[in-house]
């Protein structure tokens, strides 16, 4: 299944796509009891699939990745943490922060728990998983690497720094996480062309790990790390620009796309 959600005059709503390319209302919560109805929806604004209870990142989860920053492959999986405010839908901005001149881009699957997850074995992980998305994980370098006291939460939480969609689909249609071709384009330009089977930690290590003795709420999004071609290992560093647009795209899921803006 492959659901989006949309604004209505009455708040958010979900919706579904089905096989005929139309798109029919869901009436329910997509984390309880919910069906697909036959009212058909036409969508005005799409907004971030869900809206997340935790976000949770994880870094160096990409071999080139390591490789390209000169940093050893981890042992075991590095998390993060970013805020909920964070969240950004498609289509809108990312604000560059007054504070930061190294604003940088990473595509990234995403996953979304769909009830609460505790001490999850990778045996079980995927019967957790609502679905999967797609997700930026922006990053104030400055902050994440100078000036944050060495943790990451603050160069990766300010506000619009995690958009997120266009849709989730759900794990009957995307049977294989860890062997998707993901690819980013900045401005048009192709910056990150890999596959998740490129990741050191597949989905369900990642969710067996991060959920061992600590409860993960129904909504938990997981971005799952990003491959090499970010923009502080370029040579020279390129970072994101007032008026650049950002696409990511992965196999199975669709296109998010968001501006960039001051």
């Amino acid at each position: 299944m492959r659901y989006i959600r949309h604004l209505t005059p009455t708040g958010p709503a979900w919706a579904t796509l089905t096989v005929d390319g139309a798109t029919r209302a869901v009436q329910g919560d997509l984390f309880g009891q919910h069906h697909v109805t036959e009212t058909p929806v036409v969508p005005t604004k799409i907004l971030a699939p869900i809206a997340p209870t935790n976000i949770l990142g994880i870094g160096l989860n990409y071999r080139k990745h390591a490789e390209e920053g000169g940093k050893a492959v981890p042992q075991r999986p590095m998390w993060f943490m970013k805020t909920t405010g964070s969240l950004q839908h498609p289509g809108d901005p990312i604000r560059l922060p007054a504070d930061s001149t190294k604003v940088d881009y990473e595509g990234e699957l995403a996953i979304v728990l769909g009830r609460d997850t505790l001490n999850a074995t990778p045996a079980n992980a995927i019967d957790h998983v609502l679905g999967y998305t797609i997700a930026i994980d922006v990053s104030a370098r400055d902050w994440q690497f100078e000036l944050g006291g060495g943790q990451f939460n603050h160069g990766k939480s300010f506000d619009t720094f995690c958009p997120l969609g266009p849709m989730l689909v759900t794990p009957d249609e995307l049977t294989n996480p860890d062997a998707l071709r993901l690819v980013t384009r900045v401005n048009g330009e192709v910056r990150q062309d890999s596959t998740t089977a490129d990741m050191v930690f597949d989905v369900r290590t990642l969710i067996s790990f991060l959920s061992t003795d600590r409860t993960l709420p129904a909504g938990t999004v997981i971005l799952t790390g990003t491959p090499s071609g970010v923009g502080y290992a370029r040579k020279p560093p390129t970072f994101l620009q007032a008026g650049d647009t950002i696409e990511v795209e992965i196999e199975g899921i669709g296109t998010l796309s968001n501006s960039v803006a001051s």
